[in-house]
């Protein structure tokens, strides 16, 4: 069974960086980023065996998102440069891993993992792991594909899947695009129908099923609630197309280029000790014995 990995580069390094202390090496390098999405990593490989692992980042730049609707993220304040430095020493750390980096013009992060997520459920004998803390992912799940979201540390996690993911967030899957149509979301500064919540959007969802199917039942709803949802149509529709990911392009993908043995033991040495990582150095050592990697 071949188990593929896709990592967001983007949420485990933002989390890194504002959940850990600001540390430096001894020359005054930040690296709390880049240490905790390289402690990640490793947790991964030695923990959970994946035979590929698939990295993906934002390329930082506006989407097709951004053109439909420029307030897209609008609230979100900027990252500061701190973080931004840490990036090219995290892709060093991948390259040497070995690991295919993946990073599109005009898409964001959760589109590119759900283009590559969707094209290897079509590989047989494959299942697909994603780890982020971004919530749109949950719209990914399916019988070959988990959701896994980081919790406390670096090393502890919480696997969503098609049985679960009902009682976890009270609706299903294919539900997640809808729900933000309804409810929105702040985060991207998806407006949704003002003045339906998040109650209201899960209990419409559980009765309706669908945006579709609760617009073609409107003269059963309360008043007060079908006045919003008539007002609020457009705004409904037009944020859907923003929480729903877009995955019908290539992001030339493939499984053999993603396999975990092709890396380079001495460059990645020699990285962890520029960047001062003494304790993530003996985690490496425990899976290189345990790899027996194909050596460059």
């Amino acid at each position: 069974m071949n188990k593929l990995y896709i990592l967001d580069a983007n949420s485990i390094f933002y989390r890194s960086f504002y959940a850990l202390p600001h540390f430096h090496t001894s020359k005054g390098v930040l690296t709390n980023a880049v240490y905790g999405f390289t402690a990640t990593l490793l947790s991964f490989l030695l923990d959970h065996e994946p035979t590929h692992i698939a990295v993906v980042f934002d390329k930082g730049k506006k989407t097709f998102r951004h053109v439909e609707y420029k307030e897209y993220k609008a609230t979100r304040p900027p990252a500061p440069d701190e973080l931004y430095a840490q990036i090219p020493m995290t892709k060093e750390i991948v390259s040497a891993f070995g690991l295919p980096l993946f990073e599109e013009d005009n898409y964001e992060a959760d589109d590119i993992i759900g283009a590559i997520a969707k094209r290897a459920e079509k590989i047989p004998d494959t299942k697909i792991f994603i780890t982020t803390s971004d919530r749109d992912a949950l719209q990914l799940v399916s019988d070959k594909t988990s959701i896994i979201i980081p919790k406390k540390g670096f090393n502890e996690f919480e696997v969503i899947t098609p049985q679960n993911i009902k009682e976890r967030f009270e609706m299903e899957a294919s539900q997640v695009p809808d729900y933000k149509a309804l409810a929105g979301d702040n985060s991207d500064n998806i407006k949704g129908v003002p003045g339906i919540g998040e109650k209201t959007a899960k209990n419409l969802l559980t009765e309706y099923g669908t945006l579709d199917k609760i617009y073609e039942n409107l003269d059963k709803l309360p008043a007060g609630i079908k006045l919003k949802l008539e007002t609020g149509k457009v705004s409904a529709y037009f944020s859907k197309r923003m929480a729903t990911l877009v995955t019908d392009f290539d992001p030339n993908f493939s499984l053999e280029k993603s396999e975990v043995r092709n890396f380079s033991s001495q460059k990645i040495k020699e990285i962890f000790a520029n960047l001062e990582f003494k304790s993530l150095l003996k985690r490496f050592e425990n899976f290189e014995q345990k790899s027996q990697p194909t050596l460059f």
